[in-house]
């Protein structure tokens, strides 16, 4: 299976995990966002959602209602602009109808998980940015386990300002250290928020929680990163074809604040897994 899935993944020069061990604290948001920054820079990024009950990546980048086309050599990713730099794989896309729940137990969710990962045509990318539930359960015991000898570059981890996801995002913390998942950095998403009006940034839940836990495990802290209401009407405006045609996804986010803020953390990401 490892030489196997070695040989399948070999087009692909990097590999990022975003991780948290706390859900809603916006782990899609935040893998959309450094998606859409790295296609920026010119490269090609694929998106493999495992977050198998709720699945929030294909709404993410505008991509609701499409479909998986199959291949001789398996399954084609949806591509996301039309250059074709920005792909992405999630269940979303085989489900008959998105509301429909995913009722499965740990070995279904595993063999999914395989399946993404050894039947889908990847083909070159520069980064493939794999997109978790929370915790520390089935899906992210299989991705380690999976990908332990191709060497992933590293985690990304997500946690809020608040004590009590702080609290659960530790734990992810450790679970990357037991299964020797390197760590590139910690994120603090929701770190304020900015007003739609006068772009003011406001501190609703605190701040600097993600930082003195970043201290407290030796690990970077990569950034902090505000609510802005003009990312949920960018996805929003994406889901309407003839905006997405007319503009494209990855040009709205780049004329966006939260770009300039999320191309800085992009800048110490990037390093990280280049050195």
């Amino acid at each position: 299976m490892a030489d196997t899935l070695a040989t399948h993944l070999a087009g692909i020069k990097h590999i990022i995990i975003v991780l948290s061990g706390k859900g809603g604290v916006g782990k899609s948001s935040i893998t959309t966002q450094l998606a859409l920054c790295l296609v920026q820079r010119g490269n090609k990024v694929g998106i493999l959602d495992i977050d198998l009950t709720g699945p929030s990546i294909p709404h993410m980048l505008g991509l609701d209602g499409k479909q998986v086309h199959q291949a001789s050599s398996g399954w084609v990713p949806v591509f996301a602009d039309e250059n074709q730099n920005l792909c992405c794989m999630s269940i979303g896309f085989l489900l008959q109808n998105k509301n429909d729940s995913v009722v499965w137990r740990g070995p279904k969710k595993n063999a999914m998980i395989k399946q993404f990962l050894a039947d889908v045509c990847w083909g070159e990318l520069d980064y493939l940015i794999i997109d978790t539930p929370p915790g520390t359960s089935d899906e992210h015991i299989s991705i380690a386990e999976y990908l332990k000898d191709i060497n992933p570059d590293g985690a990304v981890i997500v946690t809020t300002p608040q004590t009590v996801a702080l609290a659960d995002v530790r734990k992810e913390l450790n679970f990357c250290k037991k299964v020797k998942l390197p760590i590139l950095g910690v994120v603090e998403n929701m770190s304020g928020y900015v007003c739609p009006h006068c772009e003011e940034c406001t501190n609703l839940f605190s701040t600097g929680g993600g930082e003195a836990m970043a201290q407290e495990f030796g690990v970077e802290f990569l950034g902090r990163v505000p609510i802005d209401p003009s990312l949920t009407l960018m996805i929003e405006k994406s889901n309407d074809d003839s905006a997405t045609l007319e503009n494209g996804l990855i040009k709205i986010y780049t004329e966006s604040n939260l770009f300039k803020v999320f191309n800085k953390i992009t800048d110490r990401i990037a390093a990280k897994v280049i050195t």
